[in-house]
């Protein structure tokens, strides 16, 4: 790809190698005479398991000037592009005569808003969801309609939580009444899929690429060497910046994969994934920034552990596995458990978003013209509820939407009337969705 003083297509890529590079905004795309280039509206949202506390959770005063509780402190540097949403409940995550499965009922119905048809058979039904609803138009113009990523090992078949199918838990995302979305975690997956082999599908190719542990940047290294000399300087400066980052990714998954190696045997474990929890979510997040930068997808899910997960975490002193202490019964060493669980799981999630707001994105950055919801389908582990449920939106400034807010609404007000306004300001309007009763005010102030 040679540049020239001409426009540069947004959708040039770097090759070389039976490889593919695609790029980020550039100003050389952006015609002579144009100030600025409008980025297009994204949509993420990110899923955390098994309810919070709320009191370390829920702001105690509305509006703005409201005090940070512990579990949201670091969130406190992006307070001006973050609103705090309560009083939202799914109601179709509520047993409604099903008896017990609130976990499966609480990640089938979060994005798709309805009541799961219970079964541990092949006759699952939920409802497309609102990633989908989105990605059926946002897609048309990117070369994925929508990533779907996660952290715990997805399951399927069979059973998991009181007679319903592991398909509810495992994925938030359904293309279909009957067709769940399965979600990827191994990095590695993720990483050929955005940057591998375009022109070919054999597997044999890539694992001998990966064998020699050649990297992307190496593969298109001439076409990168070229683009350089047809650049300004801001638009080099990017591009370096760009490159790095993905070089640093490909660095990191080839750690992890040696680490893998070594720890256990290959067979059990899936290369590229790190053993640690926040190496793990650092790397899909990185991922997700580049995903997203580079326009390669306007929509992304990550459940950054599926409902029900009884993961471990001994880095932060819970052995046991972290659903253990969420049913505290008020015992108070288990809700301490439970606080520095949630309190860990937003550090993480905070990496997202200040990567999102460091990077350059048209006319802003790319936190500003993504919206990125952070919350669960479950208030509190210890009741299961559904009800008034952790919920942070983040971003979205092109939108119009105004943060430094906590916005009470009116109790049972349906999540999926988030949802709906969502999908409205990426300009998906739909006039329903799940149980919706219409959209969400106060969005963007009063």
């Amino acid at each position: 790809m040679i540049l020239t003083k001409k426009k540069l297509n947004r959708r040039a890529l770097l090759r070389g190698a039976g490889a593919a590079l695609a790029l980020p905004l550039l100003d050389a795309m952006i015609p002579a005479g144009v100030a600025a280039a409008k980025s297009p509206i994204r949509l993420g949202w990110v899923y955390v398991p098994n309810g919070v506390i709320p009191a370390g959770w829920l702001p105690k005063t509305e509006g703005t000037g409201f005090e940070m509780m512990p579990t949201m402190q670091p969130l406190e540097p992006f307070r001006d592009q973050l609103l705090v949403l309560s009083n939202l409940t799914h109601g179709n995550a509520r047993s409604l005569g099903d008896g017990g499965g609130d976990h499966a009922r609480a990640g089938a119905s979060y994005l798709t808003g309805v009541h799961p048809h219970k079964t541990e058979g092949a006759d699952i039904r939920a409802a497309v969801s609102a990633d989908q609803i989105a990605a059926q138009t946002l897609g048309a113009s990117t070369q994925f309609s929508s990533l779907e990523l996660g952290i715990d090992e997805p399951y399927f078949a069979g059973g998991c939580d009181a007679g319903y199918s592991c398909a509810y838990t495992n994925t938030l995302s359904w293309r279909g009444p009957t067709t769940p979305n399965p979600v990827e975690i191994n990095p590695r997956a993720v990483f050929e899929r955005l940057f591998g082999d375009e022109e070919t599908t054999d597997a044999a190719a890539r694992l001998a690429r990966m064998r020699e542990q050649r990297s992307i940047l190496d593969c298109v290294f001439a076409d990168v060497s070229r683009s350089r000399s047809g650049l300004g300087t801001r638009d080099k400066a990017k591009l370096e910046e760009y490159l790095e980052a993905i070089r640093d990714i490909e660095r990191r998954i080839q750690n992890a994969e040696k680490q893998s190696a070594t720890a256990i045997p290959v067979m059990q474990r899936p290369l590229g994934i790190p053993d640690l929890f926040e190496d793990h979510v650092k790397l899909m997040s990185d991922l997700m920034v580049i995903a997203f930068q580079t326009d390669m997808t306007r929509v992304i899910t990550f459940m950054m552990q599926r409902e029900g997960s009884n993961r471990a975490f001994p880095e932060i002193d819970v052995p046991e596995g972290c659903h253990i202490p969420t049913h505290h019964m008020n015992d108070p060493e288990k809700i301490a458990k439970a606080r520095r669980i949630d309190e860990f799981r937003l550090k993480n999630f905070v990496y997202l978003v200040k990567r999102m707001n460091e990077t350059q994105d048209g006319d802003g950055t790319l936190l500003d013209h993504t919206l990125l919801l952070y919350g669960g389908c479950i208030r509190d582990g210890n009741s299961h509820s559904h009800d008034d449920l952790p919920t942070a939106l983040l971003g979205g400034r092109a939108t119009g939407i105004k943060g430094g807010r906590h916005i009470r609404y009116k109790a049972d007000t349906p999540m999926t009337n988030l949802w709906v306004t969502m999908l409205d300001k990426a300009g998906v309007p739909v006039d329903h969705l799940g149980d919706s009763t219409g959209g969400l005010d106060q969005l963007a102030g009063v």
